[in-house]
């Protein structure tokens, strides 16, 4: 009896200490409420939630953010301006949150040190980009700022690898991720049904800054309605990119006979993506899906039905050109193109004398290679400096006045849409080789992991991130991709995941 007693004695207290806990937060609240606003209270309230998950939950924070990134752009459109700067960075402060969870479970003894096969790579790429920073006498600011563009995503790895998630919480996210295409799929067919009535009210059109830090330009509609899919990601590249990521992964599990048996929606959920796919128009994402699909099917799967079915499309596409009377060389960009035009227009000579004349993507291919690179060819022209991100939100022009260029395509917007090039440019050929190595093991430690798993998900996601790989190779060729979080952000995870199946079989030391 005296031990219930004491039970319900402690429990008063915990309830006492709780209702005064609850009582100050409540009162707090009022007064911020008060004197300031109540979506900057809900902000507060929210960012202190995702920094609770972070610490005690770190691998349901990975998770939140992977769920969230792709209806960031579209959520982002109904914040206020008050709270704006906070909302555009939750995703990437979760990132650092979770960084700083791992480095304190680290040193807590709560997980041990996890080498990876990517680790002395990271390493040097970091020193190289900091040596490049000093030799250009690049502002601390700056410095940081265009550092951060190059290894923010790549962080999210080593969490991932460190943090170790269960095989559960990998089939659960896949899964989860999955039902987002599904839904951006859904939306895509609908805006090209509607058209502009769903299009006007996905699109994020307007343009936030802070301070003279650029923090989004909008998306400007240059395409008529209805025609290039969006869905929630802001513009049809991202979506385009994310879908092939994710339907590369979901062929893979296709090869897979006993994924294919336990995911039987896996065919006809592939049969239905692809046409939105190319309804996104993003050549970008159709070469990429078409380059990893080969890869698989061919490379990997040795597939002979496939064989066939790109040497049926090639004649396909040659009777096509003979009969239709489609000149190719001349055609240009119009509003209304249709799928066909806008294949072939990749290949038109009009085009990528348009893009050199117009200071395109052409223009910056040439000039970086024969006057930007020339200049500072060993360790670049520092991070943030020239063609990328960070050199577009902080307008810094310095690099390009002294070599007599435009500021970034069109003149104007800062980057080169090739992030190859922008992270040659910046941390020079001794970096940009780095950071191949760096990609070139973690794809080849997908391909060794797929290769001897015995586990039929781990072999299928192994094999289909290898492939997405291949597709984001191309992706960063066309566009500033490495650095975006709808892509980028599962390229790192996902490799981080393979690393973690691949040390559970014993297979990565």
């Amino acid at each position: 009896m005296k031990g219930i007693r004491e039970i319900y004695r402690s429990s008063d207290e915990y309830a006492g200490i709780a209702s005064i806990a609850l009582f100050t937060v409540s009162i707090g609240v009022l007064l911020i409420m008060i004197y300031s606003s109540a979506s900057l209270v809900l902000g507060a309230l929210a960012g202190l939630l995702v920094l609770v998950l972070a610490f005690l939950r770190p691998t349901w924070a990975l998770a939140l953010l992977l769920f969230y990134l792709p209806f960031e752009p579209f959520i982002l459109k109904w914040v206020p301006d008050d709270l704006y700067v906070y909302a555009r960075y939750v995703s990437e402060g979760i990132i650092y949150l979770l960084v700083a969870s791992t480095v304190w479970k680290r040193f807590t003894g709560q997980i041990k040190r996890e080498t990876t096969p990517i680790d002395i790579s990271f390493v040097i790429l970091i020193v190289v980009a900091l040596a490049s920073a000093l030799i250009n006498f690049i502002p601390v600011t700056d410095m940081l700022l265009g550092i951060r563009q190059i290894i923010r995503f790549i962080l999210l790895f080593f969490v991932t690898v460190h943090l170790a998630p269960s095989t559960q919480w990998v089939k659960k996210v896949l899964m989860g991720l999955f039902l987002i295409l599904a839904v951006q799929i859904a939306l895509g067919y609908g805006q090209a049904i509607f058209g502009e009535r769903l299009d006007t009210f996905l699109l994020p059109t307007e343009s936030r800054s802070f301070g003279d830090i650029q923090l989004t330009s909008g998306t400007v509609q240059f395409w008529d309605y209805g025609q290039r899919i969006f869905g929630t990601m802001g513009r049809y590249d991202r979506l385009g990119t994310f879908m092939a990521f994710m339907l590369l992964i979901g062929l893979s599990m296709l090869y897979e006979k006993k994924l294919r048996k336990r995911y039987s929606w896996l065919g006809w959920g592939l049969l239905i993506a692809l046409p939105a796919l190319a309804f996104t128009y993003s050549r970008s994402s159709w070469f990429g899906f078409v380059l990893g699909a080969l890869f698989i099917a061919i490379w990997a799967k040795r597939d002979q039905r496939v064989r066939w079915g790109v040497g049926i499309a090639i004649g396909g596409l040659l009777i096509y050109l003979a009969i239709s009377g489609l000149v190719v060389d001349t055609l240009l960009e119009v509003p209304d193109q249709n799928l066909t035009e806008r294949f072939f227009e990749a290949f038109s000579y009009e085009r990528w004398r348009s893009e050199y004349y117009g200071l395109g993507r052409v223009y910056w291919v040439i000039e970086t290679i024969g006057s930007v690179i020339p200049a500072s060819p060993v360790f670049g022209h520092g991070p943030g400096m020239f063609g990328g991100g960070a050199a577009a939100a902080l307008s810094n022009t310095h690099v390009y006045e002294m070599l007599g260029l435009p500021f970034g395509v069109y003149g104007t917007q800062g980057y080169i849409d090739n992030n190859w090039l922008s992270l040659w440019g910046e941390i020079g050929t001794l970096g940009l080789g780095i950071y191949i190595w760096m990609y070139v093991t973690l794809f080849l430690t997908c391909v060794r992991v797929w290769r001897k798993s015995k586990d039929p998900m781990t072999r299928a996601l192994a094999l289909g991130v290898a492939a997405a790989m291949i597709a984001i190779v191309l992706n960063a060729f066309l566009a500033t991709f490495l650095e975006v979080r709808t892509l980028a952000s599962y390229l790192w995870v996902m490799g981080g995941v393979v690393v973690v199946l691949g040390k559970r079989e014993k297979l990565i030391e």
